[in-house]
């Protein structure tokens, strides 16, 4: 049984008071039926990261989330009710297959998925605005977000919000993105590029909105992320902040991204740490507002159920509904199995045979056997995020090598995935650095590397600005730098020193220090995935303990 919730949305009558005058009245008069019950169903997912495709074990894909979908839709009209589809963002950046073609068969996958509006994510930014402007023409739906100016002109750069109307009910669906992604996209891209306070845009847009277009539901699509009671850490404010800032009742329904999680909670503030695929999923309410978000990569449809009646939303029911997730299961004989969690949900057809080209193209270069190693390198989000891990000190090791410098920087974000122990492809490469960075390097007087690392060494854990190290030793204690030792020798003020760091980093990317303009600055023009590639290629077989962190960099 699905759990029941109620929520009051924006009342007829408070529409009437802010129509004005009575001709305004006349043309944004509700057309809704008085006493009836509507049932409107809102789906739902985010983070999709290029998985167009199943994985290796059958789970998720938009074959099968396709068949979900069309299956929910036909139960929903059934009933008399309506969907609508949302996409919180980041449908950029994960998977080669996907990264390579500029994620055509995601948002050409998407169209075919029937998606009415997405949230532009930061992960939209990865690549020039120009390929960005591409995916705008193949979607067949549009990119939102109130947020996203440019500076020179001071106007919108993308549409702030669209009006939907089914069975007389007006939606309105405004997108809105992280700030935060001045701050982690690529400085090369979005140099031009304003993201002004989402919660700021969205209080003035719903305001206008509802002086002009008078809609009943109003429906946030966002990529801010969910944090638990607004504890966001390094993070901007997210979705939790939104509401709260807003007046209570002025947003219906935030549908969310960027922070990858299912949204279901315990209790008031409290994550229901427990979630498991397939469980009950209550999802969070703040300031009148429900808030929701489906994991990540399509793993979940969320469908949230509600009733319309005089001006009032009510929300019926809620569900995360896995799509084909498995889990293990232990055997007779101690052997252990994945099976599906819930029934298996068949592959739509169709979308199969789309997508299977995309799926196809450039396996034999992506699968080509490029080295060897004797054990994983570590690259796991919660683990290089938060310590010196083999495969960052491997990456850093690689483009120090081919700068010829004296150490090198790599930004914990840039580590996208570990390398299983066994055969390594040039997928798993372009799976673990899929942005497309230049090696940079920069020649600096001592006294200007303690400068930086002071700035570098000291970002905070749990960030993709944790910086992973190689060929230096230093102490990190109270948010300054000492002990520094550089090829045997400690850190000398007066002599010259040759670093690496990643071209997304060099331009002030993930806040460090902006050097692409230091006199010393050099773009080398390799590619950071083609110099991994070389390094993992030459140093074949890969001991990966000869990478592994020995306590040169030490925390106190």
């Amino acid at each position: 049984m699905k759990q029941l919730f109620a929520k009051t949305a924006l009342s007829a009558a408070l529409l009437a008071a802010l129509s004005g005058c009575a001709s305004q009245a006349d043309v944004t008069a509700p057309q809704w039926e008085a006493d009836k019950a509507y049932k409107i169903t809102i789906l739902h997912t985010n983070d999709n990261h290029g998985r167009f495709w199943h994985n290796k074990y059958g789970e998720y894909g938009m074959a099968a989330r396709k068949t979900l979908l069309d299956q929910i839709r036909a139960e929903v009209e059934a009933e008399g009710g309506t969907t609508l589809l949302l996409s919180g963002g980041d449908i950029n950046t994960g998977v080669p297959e996907s990264d390579l073609q500029d994620a055509e068969p995601d948002f050409k996958g998407m169209n075919m998925l029937g998606y009415d509006a997405m949230a532009l994510g930061n992960h939209e930014f990865d690549n020039p605005l120009e390929v960005l402007r591409k995916q705008e023409g193949w979607a067949d739906f549009p990119f939102l977000s109130a947020n996203i100016y440019d500076k020179e002109t001071g106007k919108r750069l993308f549409q702030p919000y669209q009006i939907f109307e089914q069975q007389g009910i007006k939606i309105a669906v405004i997108g809105l993105t992280t700030e935060d992604t001045a701050k982690i996209g690529n400085p090369e891209y979005i140099g031009d590029v304003d993201f002004r306070d989402p919660k700021a845009e969205a209080k003035k847009l719903i305001a206008e909105l509802e002086k002009t277009e008078k809609p009943d539901v109003i429906i946030a699509a966002t990529h801010m992320g969910h944090y638990e009671n607004g504890n966001r850490g390094v993070n901007a404010p997210g979705d939790v902040a939104l509401a709260r800032y807003l007046n209570e009742g002025d947003l219906d329904m935030i549908v969310g991204g960027h922070s990858q999680e299912p949204v279901c909670m315990e209790g008031p503030n409290m994550y229901n740490k427990n979630f498991k695929p397939g469980d009950e999923c209550k999802p969070d309410n703040q300031n009148g507002t429900w808030i929701v978000q489906a994991h990540e990569w399509g793993k979940y449809v969320g469908r949230a159920d509600f009733e319309f009646k005089n001006g009032e939303l009510r929300m019926v029911s809620y569900d995360l509904v896995p799509v084909n997730l498995k889990k293990k299961v232990k055997l007779a004989d101690g052997s252990k199995k994945r099976v599906f969690i819930q029934n298996e949900i068949p592959k739509n057809e169709e979308v199969m045979t789309f997508l299977t080209p995309y799926q196809e193209k450039g396996q034999e270069q992506l699968n080509v056997k490029i080295a060897e190693s004797n054990g994983k390198l570590e690259g796991d989000r919660n683990v290089v995020r938060f310590k010196q891990t083999n495969l960052g000190r491997l990456i850093a090791a690689s483009h120090m090598q081919r700068a010829k410098a004296d150490f090198a920087v790599m930004n914990s974000g840039g580590v996208r995935d570990s390398i299983a122990a066994g055969d390594i492809t040039y997928k798993d490469v372009l799976t673990v650095q899929p942005f497309g960075n230049i090696v940079t390097y920069t020649d600096m007087t001592g006294a200007e590397v303690m400068d930086y690392l002071n700035v570098v060494a000291t970002k905070p854990i749990d960030s993709g600005a944790y910086a992973q190290f190689y060929g230096i030793s230093m102490t990190v204690a109270n948010g300054k730098v000492s002990n520094v030792v550089l090829n045997g020798k400690k850190l000398d003020p007066k002599e010259t020193y040759r670093f690496t760091v990643p071209s997304f980093n060099a331009a002030g990317g993930d806040g460090y220090p902006k050097i692409s303009e230091h006199p010393g600055y050099v773009n080398t023009g390799f590619v950071d995935a083609e110099v991994l590639k070389e390094f993992l290629e030459k140093n074949s077989p890969v001991d990966v303990n000869k990478f592994a962190p020995k306590g040169e960099i030490t925390y106190l």
